[in-house]
């Protein structure tokens, strides 16, 4: 055979690998899409086994009155944040909060972090850890429509990790709104914790102009756990809306807890993308929502 020839069948291997290549990562990626919503549904029916009467939005401890699509997933992911309570430091890395809209109006969420003690060192911990159910009881400026957004969050805390070994249950009523010069998230939560003790999370975030590609932050909390602590919190960040399903957020967060100052960074992102066979546009500037679990 000569050199032609011999190239023209090289070059058909080369195809061939090609495309059995690229059919592999396809096939992967449909592995993975599948997987993501399966976990999905399976929260979904969890949770719904719970029925107990918690939880957010990036990069906030408080959330919106919005929630994913139908069949729509979203991802809130912060790959590494910095803690600090007095000497002590610590990373999360990362957090991760799972959004699935297995109903009209209807949304299941699971969140955990992992915390890595730095200074001092000591075993990471899986903390933070929920299962909630949230549904929106007033369609409104969040959905497309006129007028306010209610919502309501429940569902159990569960244990974690070399943390938080109990199991306690949250709910929180929500309440946003949206003018020309920005738009505002209320929370009124009440939860009971791990270690069985009442606690009350008042919550309001201010955003800017949601036309704007770059929208200033801010949120200011107070919380309170009877008999163990008092919390008073403020958060100034921004958020980068950098396509209709992804957007990067960083934040920088002061509180006093018992008097004692707590210093945190956090910079994360959300993306969003439908379940598989739905072709149903992705919602535009979808509301990605976070997790109120480091006060």
């Amino acid at each position: 055979m000569g050199k032609g020839g011999t190239g023209v069948l090289a070059g058909s291997f080369a195809l061939a690998d090609v495309a059995v290549k690229t059919a592999s990562k396809q096939n992967r990626i449909r592995a993975l899409h599948a997987l993501l919503v399966g976990i999905g549904r399976a929260a979904a029916a969890v949770i719904c086994l719970f029925a107990w009467p918690a939880a957010a939005y990036r990069p906030f401890d408080g959330t919106d009155a919005g929630v994913a699509a139908l069949n729509e997933v979203e991802i809130e992911l912060e790959p590494v944040g910095r803690l600090q309570t007095g000497s002590q430091s610590a990373l999360i890395t990362p957090g991760v909060v799972f959004n699935y809209g297995f109903a009209d109006r209807w949304e299941a969420v699971l969140q955990t972090q992992m915390l890595t003690p730095i200074s001092p060192s000591g075993p990471a911990s899986l903390a933070a850890t929920g299962a909630f159910l949230k549904y929106v009881i007033q369609p409104g400026v969040l959905q497309g429509k006129s007028g306010i957004s209610i919502a309501t969050e429940f569902g159990p805390l569960l244990p974690g990790i070399n943390a938080d070994p109990g199991v306690g249950f949250s709910w929180v009523g929500i309440v946003s709104e949206r003018w020309d010069w920005g738009t505002a998230h209320f929370n009124v939560e009440a939860n009971l914790t791990r270690d069985q003790h009442g606690e009350a999370f008042l919550d309001v975030i201010l955003e800017g102009p949601s036309t704007w590609k770059v929208r200033p932050v801010m949120e200011m909390f107070y919380d309170k756990v009877w008999t163990q602590a008092e919390s008073r919190s403020v958060l100034i960040g921004a958020i980068w809306q950098v396509e209709h399903d992804l957007s990067l957020d960083a934040a920088f967060r002061y509180a006093l807890v018992n008097g004692h100052p707590v210093n945190e960074i956090r910079a994360g992102l959300t993306f969003a993308f439908k379940e598989e066979g739905d072709k149903t546009p992705i919602k535009p500037g979808a509301s990605f929502g976070n997790w109120g679990l480091s006060r």
